[in-house]
């Protein structure tokens, strides 16, 4: 049995229950105050959700745990079978991780009524018990902390304009998409799912997102709960000749549109010893501090895309093309 040490207020660690509920893989859902000690204690990066092995080993990097566990379970995968499908899936996926992530911290970051709310509830997560004053307290350090990390992860006030128009296209692309079919890749979902899940319910939970979502994109907002708890899905990929959805070509275009981008700035700045980079998309511009681990995102895409055959590449190259996706890989 698995055990994710997790917790609510965490987008990776939702995104590997809702995987691992779909899957039908047995675990135990632990939640609580003592992650970065365990962390430490396994001599692993201070970050959750933290997935304890069956064989007692551990690791905390969602997305090598979920091709792990692709590996280690026949049944129920999530990375389509089609190599092309399943390297757009991945392409999502990593886009939700690391761009769409910066909405759920500005969201909850950004506005004092979600700095308040939220700050209280996860501390509330975080303690389970020990009394109002003990929980509020640790709320206020809590609250100091992440405020004061914004600028860090590029979610300031100047950022922050892009970062919501790029995350209403997502959620205008599902709203269509989701009232007439559920999954991007086939009746079954995909690792793309659960990664834009894992960010968009935590903007389901926080009060100024959630008001949003509720208003703009209701059923988007309910996806949520479908992806959540997708045990009782039973489905079939995409034929390998089947034209893409219309909602993923959405989301490549605007993988293409943000993300690409600030990759390639971060990049350049990384290899000119910057200790910043800027982008402008739409006249509204983003900056943020360099960031090694996008670096390892750059290189792990323009891997995948070199291992595919010539045959697969034909097939996606004027996918990606189209939607300014192609000429980073190469």
């Amino acid at each position: 049995m698995y055990t994710i040490h997790g917790a609510l207020g965490s987008p990776y660690s939702l995104k590997m229950r809702a995987l691992m509920r779909y899957r039908r893989i047995t675990h135990i859902w632990s939640h609580g105050s003592q992650m970065q000690q365990l962390a430490a204690e396994k001599g692993l990066p201070p970050v959750i959700p933290i997935i304890e092995y069956p064989d007692g080993n551990f690791r905390n990097d969602s997305t090598p745990v979920l091709y792990d566990l692709e590996e280690r379970h026949s049944e129920r995968k999530v990375v389509p079978a089609d190599p092309a499908q399943a390297f757009i899936a991945h392409l999502l996926e990593d886009f939700a991780d690391e761009w769409l992530t910066k909405a759920m911290f500005g969201y909850r970051w950004l506005e004092e009524v979600d700095q308040i709310q939220m700050s209280r509830w996860l501390s509330f997560d975080a303690l389970k018990g020990g009394g109002l004053d003990s929980s509020q307290g640790m709320a206020e350090v809590f609250r100091d902390r992440q405020v004061g990390r914004m600028a860090i992860v590029g979610c300031t006030r100047e950022n922050f304009p892009l970062i919501e128009a790029s995350t209403r296209r997502v959620m205008h692309a599902l709203e269509d998409h989701v009232v007439n079919e559920h999954w991007l890749f086939g009746s079954r979902p995909s690792l793309a799912e659960f990664g834009i899940y894992g960010q968009l319910s935590q903007l389901g939970v926080d009060p100024t997102a959630q008001s949003m979502m509720r208003a703009d994109y209701p059923y988007t907002f309910r996806w949520l709960l479908h992806v959540d708890d997708a045990s009782g899905i039973e489905g079939e990929w995409d034929d390998a000749d089947a034209p893409l959805k219309p909602v993923a070509q959405s989301l490549l275009a605007e993988v293409g549109r943000v993300y690409v981008p600030f990759l390639l700035a971060n990049a350049a700045a990384a290899d000119a010893g910057e200790k910043t980079f800027r982008i402008e998309v739409d006249d509204m511009p983003y900056e943020q501090g360099t960031f090694k681990y996008q670096l390892k995102c750059l290189a792990d895409q323009r891997s995948r895309y070199a291992a595919l055959s010539d045959e697969t590449r034909g097939r996606i190259d004027p996918v990606l093309s189209a939607a300014n996706c192609l000429e980073f890989l190469q």
